[in-house]
This record gives C-alpha cells, sequence and structure tokens, in this order.
C-alpha cells in the first residue's frame, strides 16, 4: 500500500483535500489527521472491519480501547445511552477541546472501539481540520495516535510517516500539534468522576468544573486495569533504555557522568538549566525551560523520537513538578522509562 499525502494550512483548510481524505474513512480506509494533542490514526467509528485495521496497522492490542472523535457536542448523543450531569458539566466548559468523556455506550458502537467495556470514550477536538474531516466522514472516526503501539506519539506527520509509512491509505500534514500530549480522560460512569488519563485538560480545570475528582489509581503504577485508551500498555518508548530521574537535577549529571565514565553511549532529554551542566560527550536534547509544561508537553515526543538516529545506549529523562500540565508531563514520560525510576 501507497500512503497518500495531503498538505493542508492549519487555519484556511482546502476543503476538497478534506472530503477526499473523508472519502477514504467512508470507503472503510485508514487516515492520520492532526488534532491540538497528537496526530490520530482515524478509521469510521461504527464500522467494526474499519476498527479492526487500526489494530492491524499499530500492532495494538484488542482488548485496548478506543477514542471515538466527533464534530458537534451534540453528537455524543448518538453514542451515549444517556450524558451524566459531570460530562454535561465538562463538556460545557472544554468542548472542543483536550477533553475525553467515558458514557454509557449505545449498541451502535462496536465492541472492537471498546474493548468489550459497556462504555465509550468521546471527544470532540479543537482542531478545525480534525472537526471538518469529521463532518465531511459524517460518521464518528475512531481514532488512537498514529504510532505503532508502545513507541511515541506523532507530533508532526513526519512522525506518522515514520511508522505507519505503507501501512495506512493517508496523511494529512498541517504542520505540528500545540499540545503535543494526548487527551485528559475522564470517566463520568463512576459515582465521583474519575480522571483516568491527564492531559492538556488539567486536574486543577477537572476540579474547578467538578468540585471532587477521583484519580485512577492506575495513574500511579498499581496493578489496577486502566479503563482508559491508551494506558493499559506500556507507551511512548524510545528505542534506547529510558530512565527517568525524579528530584534534584545533580542526579541527572550525576547519572549521565557516571554512565559516560563506564563507556556508555549516553542521551538525556534535559530542561535548559540543566543541559548547562551536563558533560560535553553526552547527547543532549532540550525539551525546553524547567518551569514551562506547555513547552516540555508540546516538545516530549520529539525530543524521544530523535534518539532513535543517535544510537544511544541509554537515555535519561529529567522530570519536572507535577502540577498542572506536568502531571500529564510525568504520566507520559513515567510509560516511556518503563518505570524506571532514579529518585536519589
Amino acid at each position: 500500500m501507497r500512503t497518500k499525502y495531503y498538505k493542508v494550512d492549519l487555519s484556511e483548510p482546502d476543503l476538497s483535500v478534506l472530503a477526499a481524505a473523508a472519502d477514504i474513512l467512508k470507503q472503510g480506509g485508514l487516515v492520520a489527521f492532526p488534532t491540538e494533542t497528537v496526530y490520530g490514526l482515524g478509521a469510521n467509528g461504527l464500522d467494526a472491519h474499519a476498527v479492526a485495521g487500526i489494530f492491524r496497522a499499530k500492532g495494538r492490542p484488542a482488548d485496548n480501547p478506543l477514542i471515538l472523535h466527533i464534530d458537534s457536542p451534540d453528537k455524543i448523543n448518538d453514542l451515549a445511552v444517556s450524558v451524566p450531569g459531570s460530562a454535561q458539566a465538562l463538556i460545557g466548559q472544554y468542548w472542543p477541546g483536550p477533553l475525553t468523556v467515558i458514557v454509557e455506550r449505545r449498541s451502535c458502537v462496536p465492541d472492537a472501539v471498546t474493548g468489550g467495556l459497556n462504555t465509550v470514550a468521546v471527544r470532540l477536538p479543537a482542531s478545525l481540520i480534525a472537526r471538518e474531516l469529521i463532518r465531511l466522514a459524517g460518521v464518528p472516526v475512531a481514532a488512537p495516535s498514529a504510532n505503532i503501539s508502545g513507541r511515541p506519539s506523532p507530533t508532526a506527520a513526519q512522525d506518522v510517516l515514520a511508522d505507519m509509512d505503507g501501512k495506512i491509505d493517508a496523511v494529512i500534514d498541517a504542520g505540528p500539534c500545540a499540545i503535543g500530549v494526548e487527551s485528559t480522560v475522564v470517566d463520568c460512569t463512576t459515582p465521583v468522576p474519575t480522571l483516568l488519563r491527564p492531559g492538556g485538560i488539567t486536574y486543577e480545570m477537572l476540579t474547578a468544573v467538578l468540585g471532587e475528582v477521583e484519580v485512577d489509581p492506575a495513574l500511579a503504577g498499581s496493578r489496577a486495569v486502566p479503563k482508559s485508551p491508551g494506558m493499559k500498555y506500556t507507551h511512548y518508548a524510545p528505542l534506547a533504555p529510558m530512565f527517568l530521574v525524579e528530584g534534584d537535577r545533580s542526579i541527572v549529571v550525576r547519572e549521565v557522568q557516571q554512565a559516560l565514565a563506564a563507556g556508555k553511549r549516553v542521551g538525556a532529554v534535559v530542561s535548559a538549566e540543566t543541559a548547562a551542566g551536563l558533560p560535553p560527550a553526552a547527547i543532549t536534547v532540550v525539551y525546553g525551560s524547567h518551569a514551562d509544561a506547555h513547552a516540555i508537553a508540546a516538545n516530549l515526543y520529539t525530543a524521544l523520537r530523535s534518539f532513535d538516529n543517535k544510537a544511544v545506549d541509554v537515555i535519561y529523562a529529567e522530570g519536572i513538578a507535577e502540577q498542572g500540565l506536568g502531571l500529564a508531563v510525568m504520566n507520559r514520560m513515567r510509560k516511556a522509562a518503563g518505570y524506571r525510576i532514579i529518585r536519589n
């Protein structure tokens, strides 16, 4: 299969190009498209055969549920038996945007989308391109991140092609994604709404609307089975083994120095502040200023992917404070490190 490549302008996309991509979705094909979070790999979310193509292309376990993307808020009623008050409150405040709500599903939603659960994850993206593509396709679009399962999510079309060229029908290139980490996922079927995956809508933003929000124990590395798309299996990992350093930045410098002294080829994903103190022999990628979680989120996956062509033996990543978007950043870095964490 040859993957078609479509280039569109982020602010004024060519609707004829999006219509061509939408036709591919209507015919059961796979289209990678940009959102404000990461690039998604889309298929007709009501067609189980088309959805199965997502799992084949990604090598994704079949019991890992997907998110259905819609183009207007009212479309959730076509997919949900009911929309709880907590979901309505969040939708009213944060849609369109990087927020996914989990609700009880209607029978029209295939098991292939939900991983056999009686719930479905639904999102209305802020990206104009994503919404227009969904509108033109005329169906909800199932779309996990457009990467091989377990790899860093793509925040640019070239990242998609690096993993998916020849495996999918088309990719729409609209430049880099603004947020850089996947959407926040909130289970609204529980008595107290539960944060299953942190993202661009922060915990603090959720509690500002709902008052009380529980946090899924799986986010802390518990053996509890996550209900959220993208959180059940190891994800976001670069090719080389990675260690996450949580604590004082001097620990990062120490670990890098020791690994270099042992003769290893060492990569470091760090803040600009820490990079200044690392040995020149380290292959250093700066993800942004230590205090700017938004920049770090936007750059994280690109930074991790950058080591794929650098032949490093080991990567050390610097953690950040878990306030605001930092919670999502640290969640992704812990997963990318396979929970190999250095704290002192």
